[in-house]
């Protein structure tokens, strides 16, 4: 069979320890992945990442740190919406809470398992081909609109007032749950089982911190993302 049929996928794995990235090529190839590696984010970002379907990247690095290059990817359009899962050493809730902010899909901290890793990769792309496809809408229509903010599922971006508001992938689920559903309240819970794979551990923190963000990007109209103490948050007009 041929390769490229038979690739579960294309993947980039951006660490600074040699030993580390020829271990993960080699499982992932095992497991189906086509694989290729840089040493830091320069390398990585030379590499072409639009090319790929999800990128394993350390946080430590230099002279481009995984977090600078998350950033990156992030704000550019072509590179956006390509997963990006975190492998790290440190694993405080801040640095867990600052990578998925920028809106990584996850964070697996050293030392980690060939399985636990495998099980995240898959359960990433799963989510991420679901989202692709447009299944986060609920019905055929390619936008969704509600006062000023307008979504464009094709595009899978953002506009206020006319003016394209760009934003990570998590926050933009989040904003369409809400929208698709004015006047109904998520607890913190419900909107993490949505929008997080269950295989996935993710602090509740990490939703108050996209709400607050949200309410800035969608100024004027951050106000009808209502909070609910004790409860969670939903969009009223």
């Amino acid at each position: 069979m041929d390769t490229q049929e038979a690739s579960k996928g294309r993947i980039l794995v951006v660490d600074d320890e040699e030993a580390l990235r020829d271990g993960l090529r080699l499982y992932l190839s095992m497991d189906g992945y086509e694989v290729e590696t840089a040493a830091n984010g320069q390398e990585a970002l030379e590499k072409q990442p639009a090319a790929f379907d999800l990128l394993l990247v350390d946080v430590m690095m230099e002279p481009i740190d995984g977090i600078e290059l998350a950033r990156r990817l992030k704000s550019d359009v072509s590179t956006s919406r390509i997963p990006i899962i975190f492998l790290t050493a440190r694993d405080s809730d801040d640095d867990m809470v600052a990578g998925l902010d920028l809106g990584a899909d996850d964070y697996i901290a050293k030392p980690f398992s060939m399985k636990n890793v495998l099980a995240r990769i898959a359960a990433v792309l799963r989510r991420s081909a679901f989202a692709h496809a447009g299944a986060i809408a609920k019905d055929s229509t390619e936008k969704l609109s509600r006062l000023g903010i307008t979504i464009d599922f094709m595009q899978r971006q953002c506009s206020i007032d006319g003016q394209v508001v760009r934003m990570p992938r998590k926050e933009l689920e989040i904003l369409t749950l809400l929208l698709q559903n004015p006047g109904t309240i998520f607890s913190r819970e419900e909107i993490l089982s949505k929008l997080w794979p269950d295989e996935v551990i993710v602090l509740e923190r990490v939703v108050d911190v996209n709400i607050t963000r949200l309410r800035r990007k969608i100024a004027p109209y951050g106000k009808h993302i209502v909070t609910r103490s004790g409860y969670g948050y939903g969009w009223m007009e």
